[in-house]
């Protein structure tokens, strides 16, 4: 299984961060099975956001929860993370996530 996060790296505040990871070597519709976002901010540590289930399922973590959505495109075996009302907070590196990580990608909030 590979997991390669695709979006922009640039987000200006108040935004929405819409962030996409394509999955390839299995189903994202695997009952059982879970894909989660998470992120780093500079000098933190990993900080868990969400996750689809293979049913379709979503659970987030509180702090999260009201700007947080994931969703998938199941003929693509994609799943998507969307954070509205960003702000320089939410800058760091993004991560998805089952059973491998993908490499991440850096998301920058400025203006």
């Amino acid at each position: 299984v590979q997991l390669q996060e695709s979006g922009p790296g640039l987000v200006l505040p108040s935004q929405t961060l819409s962030l996409t990871c394509t999955v390839s070597g299995f189903s994202i519709t695997t009952d059982g099975f879970y894909w989660s976002w998470v992120r780093q901010a500079p000098g933190k540590g990993l900080e868990w956001i969400g996750y689809i289930s293979g049913s379709g399922n979503t659970h987030f973590t509180p702090s999260l929860k009201s700007r947080a959505t994931i969703s998938r495109d199941t003929s693509k075996n994609q799943f998507t993370l969307q954070l509205n009302s960003v702000t320089p907070e939410d800058t760091g590196v993004y991560y998805c996530f089952n059973l491998v990580w993908g490499q991440g990608t850096q998301v920058t909030v400025s203006s």
